[in-house]
């Protein structure tokens, strides 16, 4: 497939965007596409509408695992593209359009060539922004017979300049939760809020608290950032005194553990501020991502891979604030997740005036069987 295939194919995944969960149409395009590069078998409807390309090779070898994502955001598009998303609201904001792209590249080398041991499985994965796309492809039975020995991921980074790839030994992606605190009291007549219980008092206390968790309950050594992203009182009533409030707030760290312990000490504190108002309480945990962790095999693949490939490696000194769930693929399995930079002045990832640079595509697709080639000629 040429340049001007894959950016075409971008083009068309970037116009029937969905969300996650619902990648229907994205799906049925991607199993009619790879087809065309004679898998030598097509898993269907893996997670959900996940996908699962296998290249196997004459001979007994490493079986290597490489993940793109799917799913699109429900983040409504402000760009002049002649390939605009048709689905109202919905974007690729955060580039899986160009790393679905990559894939489609990297399936076609793997029929342009003799495959003489081992096996390749591109997996095409559902749900990634939610943080459930990754462990209901583990869980799956039909993922039950795929035992990869590495798994690979890339993503695009705005900020770096195009073509760079990035790396990191260890962690390389915060692992993150969203926390729903809900505050039932009763509502009451604005004249006569003490006949009530208000949560108003509550949400101001825990949008506060939460905030300053971090400060006295993480190590100085430990990053962490808990972040109150919505809260609501009541409703739009000028004679009521609220009696239902919530507050929702991501808690981010590089470390499971200090993640477990934020957990604890949120819920602890919501219970505290619910008894204190005499109110009731009900607190609900989404959206998880591990942290992303690189093996220290697999991301030495990704040097060697850059190296052979004449592209500039940027070695990060810290790990990124994000979350991605390829950390699902990477605490079971040796594997590495590296970036790739996507511009200096490229909009931020989940920006609405985001778009993927085609000009990477190629860059994608080379350090992916850069990495497949360094893997299969090693004893």
């Amino acid at each position: 497939m040429s340049s001007d295939e894959l950016v075409a194919l971008r083009h068309h995944l970037h116009s029937i965007a969905e969300v996650s969960g619902e990648e229907d149409d994205t799906a049925n395009y991607i199993k009619e596409q790879l087809h065309t590069c004679n898998p030598d078998e097509l898993i269907t409807e893996i997670g959900g509408n996940g996908i699962a390309a296998r290249f196997k090779g004459d001979k007994e070898g490493p079986v290597i695992l490489i993940r793109c994502e799917l799913d699109a955001l429900p983040i409504a598009e402000e760009n002049d593209l002649d390939y605009l998303s048709e689905n109202e609201g919905v974007g690729h904001k955060c580039g899986h359009d160009g790393h679905m792209a990559i894939l489609f590249g990297v399936a076609k080398k793997m029929n342009e060539k003799a495959r003489s041991r081992g096996e390749v499985i591109l997996l095409f994965q559902p749900a990634e922004e939610t943080g459930k796309g990754a462990a209901r492809v583990l869980e799956d039975d039909k993922f039950k017979d795929i035992e990869p020995d590495y798994v690979f991921a890339l993503h695009n980074i705005p900020g770096y300049e195009k073509h760079e790839v990035i790396v990191k030994n260890g962690a390389f992606a915060s692992a993150s939760v969203g926390l729903i605190a809900r505050f039932k009291g009763e509502t009451a007549h604005a004249a006569h809020p003490e006949q009530g219980k208000s949560p108003a008092l509550a949400v101001a206390q825990l949008i506060q608290s939460l905030s300053a968790l971090p400060q006295f309950y993480v190590p100085l050594e430990k990053a962490a950032k808990i972040t109150v992203i919505q809260a609501h009182i009541g409703e739009q009533a000028f004679g009521t005194s609220p009696g239902y409030g919530e507050v929702m707030a991501t808690l981010r760290t590089y470390d499971d553990k200090v993640l477990e312990n934020l957990q604890q000490r949120s819920i602890d504190l919501a219970k505290g501020i619910a008894k204190t108002y005499d109110l009731e309480l009900d607190t609900e945990w989404v959206e998880p991502f591990p942290a992303t962790v690189n093996g220290e095999k697999a991301i030495e693949f990704v040097r060697a891979a850059a190296s052979s490939g004449d592209v500039t490696l940027i070695e990060k000194p810290e790990p990124f604030g994000w979350s991605e769930d390829f950390g699902h693929f990477t605490d079971r399995f040796e594997g590495a997740l590296f970036g790739l930079g996507s511009g200096k002045n490229q909009p931020a990832l989940h920006a609405s005036d985001y778009d993927f640079p085609d000009e990477i595509i190629e860059t994608g697709v080379k350090m992916f069987t850069g990495i497949i080639d360094q893997i299969m000629k090693k004893k």
